[in-house]
């Protein structure tokens, strides 16, 4: 695991696949994302003081595949979209992403580098939605962006101009440039989601994949 630091208070946890956000207010931290299964022990051994909660933006194994076993080591509460609970929870199988041509050799190279196999799921789980608002970062509003999932959320900081967008919004590996998230469930939704941060016009957007971009963007074409 890398670890970068984007502010004082912000750092971005690097994984093989995708990637989380350690937010710290004082003595305690939020975690955005968990990574996958096997990132409970690294990540605990960055926190400082009590890790409060950790925020799941979706249901996908890269982002919450750490989470139960981070949860039980640290006490943290896990939150998550109502309409990703029941995959996150492993209750039901997530719907299948409906793949560009272009994202299905992606697909197959990421899931090489993931562990293989099911993996524990968080006993618990606080469901949120659109408009909630998190005691942390001076209010972490929860935005829901469906598309990538059903469930996908963001959480916007206002009083510090950042944005966490899970994979609605994505950096390019090769340009840098923003794109749209991949492996989305329903394309339409998900181009609707992107123009709905991008109007957020946060000064610091934090993707779940590709690195973190400071100032405005705009929507991809249709």
């Amino acid at each position: 695991m890398d670890v970068i630091e984007l502010l004082p208070h912000l750092h971005l946890l690097r994984f093989p696949v995708g990637q989380a956000y350690l937010w710290r207010d004082g003595d305690e931290s939020t975690l955005i994302d968990a990574g996958p299964a096997g990132s409970a022990a690294p990540i605990a051994a960055r926190v400082e003081g009590q890790l409060r909660r950790i925020v799941l933006t979706h249901f996908h194994e890269d982002h919450v595949g750490g989470a139960a076993e981070l949860a039980a080591v640290t006490g943290a509460e896990v939150l998550a979209h109502r309409l990703d609970a029941l995959a996150v929870r492993g209750e039901v199988p997530g719907p299948p992403p409906v793949f560009e041509d272009w994202e299905r050799p992606l697909h197959a190279e990421a899931l090489r580098h993931l562990p293989q196999g099911e993996f524990a799921r968080p006993p618990k789980l606080t469901e949120l939605s659109e408009g909630d608002v998190l005691d942390f970062g001076g209010g972490a509003r929860v935005v829901h962006v469906p598309g990538h999932t059903p469930g996908s959320l963001a959480l916007h900081l206002p009083e510090h101009g950042v944005l966490f967008t899970g994979d609605a919004v994505a950096a390019s590996p090769f340009d840098g440039k923003v794109m749209l998230g991949v492996f989305n469930v329903d394309r339409a939704q998900a181009l609707d989601s992107f123009a709905k941060l991008a109007a957020l016009g946060a000064n610091l957007a934090c993707f779940g994949h590709g690195d973190p971009i400071m100032g405005p963007w705009t929507p991809p074409p249709a």
